[in-house]
């Protein structure tokens, strides 16, 4: 069987990528996602904890063994090198697995939920890259009320991400997620039938 189109959904935080996978997930496409990999490498006990453990600190492990991500987002985002480090330890093995879920899937097409898929130069793993995009007044509203982040935090995050314009300019395609569920939801309906056609078509 052919392998299936693999479609890199991004954007930046708060704009929407994990309600714009669930969609997606309605339509009974396959969705690999980058940030639950990483939570299920970082399990308590596992090698990957304890290399972020020594290499970072061990506050950055709670008492309960997890992963303090709190604490370990606000370190990385202060300090790029640091951030770099966290980088370099984690991607490999996240990636190795996407291109390993991404290899097995039987469907026409898989969507790969990939936060920084164009910071980390990842576009060489998919064959379209679809962003999710909003205006940048409308995401820092929506980071405030579903993160509770202050403004300093929000812009280090934001500092840390591609800005917007170069994110769209590496998109085949682009969702505007400014409006409500029901808007984005026919959107990607509409994505979900080319995708199928495309992938009929290879």
């Amino acid at each position: 069987m052919q392998r299936p189109l693999k479609i890199g959904l991004t954007g930046g935080i708060g704009c929407g990528k994990s309600t714009a996978a669930g969609i997606f997930s309605e339509f009974n496409v396959t969705v690999i996602d980058a940030d639950s990999i990483a939570r299920d490498l970082v399990q308590p006990g596992s090698p990957l904890l304890e290399q972020i453990r020594s290499m970072f600190g061990p506050e950055m492990v709670d008492g309960e063994g997890q992963l303090d991500r709190a604490r370990l987002r606000n370190l990385v985002f202060e300090d790029p090198q640091k951030r770099r480090r966290l980088e370099q330890l984690l991607h490999p093995p996240i990636l190795a697995e996407i291109e390993l879920r991404a290899n097995i899937c039987r469907q026409p097409y898989c969507v790969l939920c990939i936060p920084l898929l164009i910071e980390t130069h990842q576009e060489k793993m998919v064959d379209r890259v679809l962003v999710i995009d909003i205006p940048t007044e409308i995401q820092i509203r929506r980071i405030k009320q579903r993160d509770q982040l202050s403004e300093r935090e929000i812009e280090a995050v934001l500092h840390a991400q591609t800005d917007r314009q170069t994110r769209l300019a590496a998109a085949h395609d682009i969702i505007d997620n400014s409006g409500d569920r029901e808007q984005l939801k026919r959107q990607i309906e509409k994505l979900h039938e080319k995708y199928m056609r495309i992938a009929s078509a290879n």
